[in-house]
């Protein structure tokens, strides 16, 4: 897997498809890693160069200094694409990702052809999502990661995944707990201080697509909506038999949105 030296740390990522194709950035959520898109990025292949890295301190990337912010996560982004010489992308993303990808349009709005936010949300934390990001802090902290996994699954798989989609909620449970406590702890801060965009929505002019899970309680459909209806011409579908991880826990719908999307 290569690594891209950028702002100090070393990042990892495939890349993959067409070289010359019009290229699509895959942005995990957390703690996860780039493989959570397996199936996408091979869905992609065929048409598009794709790029899915590890966001710094998760997967193989490296945590740097540890002081975060999404902010930082953002200039991880385009520092990478620099590095591979793409100057905009089509940017798909989930949950924490949609904060880097949101935040990165405010920011710099030329760099996106388009964009597929799944469960995801512009609004910053309240001060209950703040108080409980402190608790799993404590968690990570005085029981370990694995005690941490433990309550997290709960929250962002459906109940019916655990019985229907076991592999997957396998393959999460295995890279949350390979993801070190310091990258948890300081990712969790900078999830809560991270800004809100929802401001921007309206100033979004690149086709996109906004996708969440039915039984989504993190970013919930409510939210979604509330999202597409600032987004001119955003197209949103709810997906059923999901909550958090819908591009894991329903893919054959997933894909076939993303697909036609970008056909």
């Amino acid at each position: 897997m290569p690594t891209a030296t950028v702002n100090n740390l070393e990042l990892h990522y495939t890349d993959s498809g067409i070289e010359h194709a019009s290229p699509v950035v895959f942005i995990h959520g957390f703690p996860f890693s780039h493989e959570m898109w397996e199936e996408q990025i091979k869905l992609l292949a065929d048409t598009h160069r794709v790029i899915a890295y590890d966001v710094r301190g998760h997967g193989k990337s490296q945590l740097g200094d540890g002081h975060l912010l999404i902010d930082f996560l953002v200039d991880d982004l385009f520092a990478l694409m620099d590095h591979l010489g793409i100057q905009s992308a089509n940017i798909v993303c989930l949950s924490m990702g949609g904060y880097i990808a949101l935040r990165g349009v405010e920011r710099e709005p030329e760099r996106f052809l388009s964009l597929v936010l799944s469960n995801t949300k512009s609004e910053s934390d309240t001060n209950e999502a703040k108080t409980k990001r402190a608790g799993a802090i404590r968690t990570i902290r005085n029981d370990g990661v694995k005690a941490f996994a433990d309550n997290f699954l709960k929250s962002i798989f459906a109940q019916d995944s655990f019985d229907k989609r076991p592999e997957a909620v396998r393959k999460i449970r295995t890279t949350i707990e390979n993801t070190s406590p310091d990258t948890l702890c300081s990712t969790l801060i900078a999830l809560a201080a991270r800004t809100d965009t929802t401001e921007t929505l309206t100033k979004i002019n690149v086709p996109t697509l906004i996708l969440v899970g039915k039984n989504d309680q993190l970013t919930p459909p409510a939210a979604a909506q509330g999202t597409a209806n600032r987004i001119r011409d955003a197209q949103i579908h709810i997906l059923p038999d999901a909550a958090h991880m819908s591009n894991l826990e329903n893919p054959e719908e997933f894909n076939s949105y993303l697909r036609n999307f970008f056909e």
